[in-house]
């Protein structure tokens, strides 16, 4: 099939919904991990354990150190007692956000919200397109402490099972807070399997993309052309692009962990014309099929949802064909999906 005329309906494969995995493994490293050669399209079952195997002495290791906000908040409206839910997604300046806002036809412009007993209130200043609002927050003393007090952290809304531990739903390496969602892939990571690949002679590397729900939003135009992706903030430190340049000069290989490091990468290697600099800004990168990949060799990356941007964006280094092969494979050996679930890693 021509990759130039792509639609949605060619990244959909049949996902049986047992298989969506609704809790952590209680030790994160011995997830399975499906190898992937991008080229020939062969495969591989092993473990994340294994994963120091595939890393070479003089290699860099980027990880995304995002950390998740407790981003979910509910509130009640003073005027009516309403009951409103407000999802967290991007600080644009100073009080204000955008937010996801259930029900949405409750929170017109103007309406005011009050969260815990009143610390924390908030009035909608702007409607958004799928239930997305513009608001300002109002309250005493440091909103990031606030949010610790009143907020919980979301979880995305295939998993139907509480957490028991919040902190299984961030990275063992999470440090910038700002995300409404997890970067999934790193989940796998242990301090120790970390130390481990360091000790071999791997460059261990971090930035940060504050995750946004616009990544996991569905596709829903039928040419893939046509969508439209959210934007999101990312940083890439001059200490974290040295070190890259250096592995890039000595002949190592740079390895992403999950599609937002590969974004970060991409965007930036995009900018500056295959280079890799110190920078920082909002991104909007859509990778798929046809992209011309200039920074990352080689990647860690969860099971993404049928008909979503991140299998296209997977699908851009692997081509279509090898990755839905690869995700039959994965679905008849009964892997885990999604954010709690196994992962490949891609070279």
């Amino acid at each position: 099939m021509s990759e130039e005329h792509l639609t949605t309906e060619d990244f959909d494969y049949e996902l049986p919904q047992e298989l969506i995995a609704q809790t952590p493994l209680k030790k994160r490293d011995e997830s399975r991990m499906l190898v992937l050669n991008h080229v020939s399209g062969e495969y591989e079952d092993d473990h994340f354990y294994n994963v120091i195997d595939r890393l070479n002495p003089g290699d860099a290791l980027v990880m995304n150190d995002s950390r998740v906000m407790p981003a979910r908040l509910y509130g009640n409206k003073p005027a009516t007692g309403g009951h409103l839910e407000v999802l967290l997604l991007n600080n644009t300046e100073g009080d204000n956000w955008e937010t996801l806002v259930k029900p949405a036809k409750r929170a017109k412009v103007g309406t005011e919200i009050s969260f815990g007993n009143g610390e924390l209130t908030a009035t909608v200043t702007k409607e958004l397109e799928h239930g997305g609002r513009m608001i300002e927050f109002h309250y005493n003393g440091i909103f990031m402490e606030v949010l610790e007090r009143l907020g919980e952290t979301p979880l995305p809304p295939y998993i139907k099972e509480k957490l028991d531990d919040p902190e299984m739903y961030q990275t063992v390496y999470s440090k910038e807070i700002g995300s409404a969602a997890a970067p999934t892939a790193g989940l796998h990571f242990t301090k120790e399997l970390l130390q481990k690949i360091e000790d071999k002679g791997v460059k261990l590397v971090y930035l940060t993309l504050h995750v946004g729900l616009g990544t996991f939003r569905p596709v829903t135009e039928a040419n893939i052309e046509d969508h439209k992706m959210h934007s999101e903030f990312y940083s890439l430190s001059e200490k974290s692009a040295q070190t890259l340049n250096k592995v890039r000069q000595n002949g190592g290989k740079i390895v992403a962990t999950g599609t937002t490091t590969i974004r970060t990468l991409e965007t930036i290697g995009t900018k500056f014309s295959g280079d890799i600099k110190a920078d920082s800004g909002w991104t909007d990168i859509f990778l798929k099929p046809g992209y011309d990949w200039k920074v990352v060799q080689a990647f860690i990356t969860n099971f993404h949802l049928p008909k979503s941007t991140l299998v296209m964006l997977v699908a851009s280094f692997t081509g279509r064909d090898n990755i839905l092969n690869a995700y039959k494979h994965a679905v008849e050996e009964r892997y885990r999906f999604f954010s709690f679930g196994d992962c490949m890693f891609i070279y």
